[in-house]
């Protein structure tokens, strides 16, 4: 099970990669572009180091979700640490005055829709192979659940934020972008919609690897029938060989939202990134290369007269209008958490013991009162602990403590967001560290719940080794004579100071849940990214 490393994460390409609290960028200089970017674009690094090779320019990339970028164009942090960005669209920057104002020229290198990839003898139980389907369609059978699927955390990464726009843009009918005042009417159409959502995930590159997984019966989670994701992600997979059985991409004739992935200079870039922006868009825009693009990514040419190959179904696309303001993008993302999709359970099992004490209790604290909303960020913003979830808290040291249960009202939230804030204000210090029987008991609480009806997921915290109670064999042994439900439950285990690498990666292998590194970043930042897969 791959290890997630928190936070912002810096990558330069033919130079390795590295991860810290902030944005990191290096000094500027010529034949060098400092770019924040969305980490999908990791796969274009092939490309980009035969392009540093034709044009004498390289990238160096910092990676980063879409509001989080756009919380640091806005807040000036990218002023003189960036030359460009790169997402994989500009419409949610534009959106934020503050963001926009900082955009400069644009080059688009490459296009993906947002579309249905569901296992083809579901498309054709469900009639839809070959045959027109529209977003009102995908509806009236999600709502039915005549087929379940996995999407990416709308707050988090792209797809998701994109499927969101698309599916209610054209629940509404309107043929125009989706405004904050028609929300509310087409709450009920969306609703139904994500009633078949069963899995969520903070990137849709762990999305696309946690459906292949479940698919071969790796993960111990609820299979699922499909994806909502990119095209390129979805021919991605049906390429690599591993799914039981392809998937059928469904393209809604109502329309899609598309990718344009622009490479973006900022307002305020020098002359000399400005000159290695040029160079290098006009380079990743020559045929060849965008042949090259195609072949690597799987995603669509952006400049017209390059062929697409035969694996890409339809060919002409109808693009949904997308909403232009951040009060169209903020009610639509407030009633998607609060009131439309299924709503979360998660227990926090969290380390308390004698080892914890000091500067680690403090981040813990502090950690979790960022989940009640209290630092006011646009990011904390949906990240927060939302309306209709359950939260239970279970503090260890020697042993597990007595789990306190909150559950946040889709309404009138702030009370319940305070008691929270106050317990965990209150964790203090001391004892032994009782891991695994403080995970054990974790999942006897869920025992006595029904499951079904959430999002349900553990998340495991400790900062050293197993000195009390059950051992990791034990707790391996224990899970495997619980019910096929429970042991679906990821547990997203996240290693913090002399926590073992190994034995977090472990439960999150057994779980079909994700281990984080909180060593290199703040804890407060690896628990908001965590939020995506809640």
């Amino acid at each position: 099970m791959k290890r997630l490393i928190a936070g912002v994460l810096a990558l330069t390409v033919l130079a390795g990669c590295s991860s810290s609290d902030e944005p990191v960028a290096g000094k500027p200089e010529p034949g060098k572009l400092r770019v924040l970017a969305g980490s999908e674009l990791a796969d274009l690094q092939p490309v980009l180091d035969r392009a540093a090779q034709a044009t004498g320019v390289r990238v160096e990339f910092t990676f980063a979700g879409t509001i989080e970028g756009a919380e640091t164009l806005a807040d000036g942090s990218a002023d003189g640490a960036y030359d460009a960005v790169w997402f994989s669209s500009n419409r949610y920057l534009q959106a934020l005055p503050e963001a926009g104002r900082r955009l400069g020229n644009q080059a688009k290198i490459m296009n993906s829709p947002v579309v249905l990839g569901l296992a083809t003898a579901k498309a054709e139980a469900l009639g839809w192979k070959d045959k027109p389907v529209t977003w009102t369609d995908i509806a009236a059978a999600a709502g039915s659940r005549s087929f379940s699927y996995g999407m990416t955390d709308p707050s988090a990464s792209n797809s998701g934020f994109s499927a969101l726009v698309g599916v209610a843009s054209a629940l509404a009918g309107t043929g125009n972008a989706i405004s904050a005042d028609q929300i509310a009417a087409v709450t009920p159409a969306l609703t139904r919609f994500f009633a078949a959502q069963a899995m969520s995930a903070g990137s849709s590159g762990w999305l696309s690897d946690a459906y292949q997984r479940r698919a071969a019966g790796i993960d111990p989670g609820q299979k699922i029938d499909g994806l909502i994701n990119y095209e390129s992600v979805l021919l991605s997979l049906n390429a690599s060989g591993k799914l039981p059985e392809p998937l059928t991409l469904v393209y809604p004739s109502d329309g899609v939202v598309t990718a344009d992935y622009p490479l973006t200079l900022l307002a305020g870039a020098g002359d000399a990134a400005r000159t290695d922006h040029q160079r290098l868009s006009d380079h990743l825009r020559t045929p060849d290369v965008q042949r090259q693009i195609m072949d690597a990514t799987k995603r669509r040419p952006a400049v017209p007269g390059v062929d697409l190959a035969g694996e890409f179904g339809q060919r002409g696309l109808i693009e949904l209008p997308f909403p232009a303001t951040q009060e169209a993008f903020d009610a639509l993302l407030s009633a998607y958490f609060n009131q439309i999709r299924r709503p979360s359970r998660t227990v926090y099992v969290i380390d308390t013991s004698g080892s914890m004490a000091g500067d680690r209790i403090a981040a813990l604290r502090s950690a979790l009162v960022g989940l009640t909303g209290a630092g006011g960020d646009l990011v904390g913003k949906y990240r927060k602990f939302r309306g209709r979830e359950e939260v239970t808290l279970i503090p260890f040291n020697s042993a597990p403590g007595q789990p306190m249960t909150f559950t946040v009202p889709e309404t009138g939230q702030q009370g319940e967001l305070d008691r929270i804030k106050g317990v965990a204000e209150g964790l203090n210090a001391s004892g032994g560290t009782a891991i695994y029987s403080s995970l054990s008991g974790a999942y006897d609480l869920l025992a006595r719940q029904p499951l079904g009806d959430r999002f349900t997921s553990i998340v495991l915290m400790t900062d050293g080794q197993n000195t009390s109670g059950i051992d990791l064999t034990t707790f391996e042994r224990e899970l495997s004579r619980r019910s096929a439900e429970l042991r679906g439950v990821p547990v997203f285990p996240v290693v913090f100071g002399e926590g073992s690498e190994s034995e977090m990666d472990r439960v999150a292998e057994l779980t079909g849940g994700r281990s984080f590194d909180a060593r290199g970043t703040a804890l407060g930042q690896v628990f908001r990214e965590i939020r995506g897969y809640q």
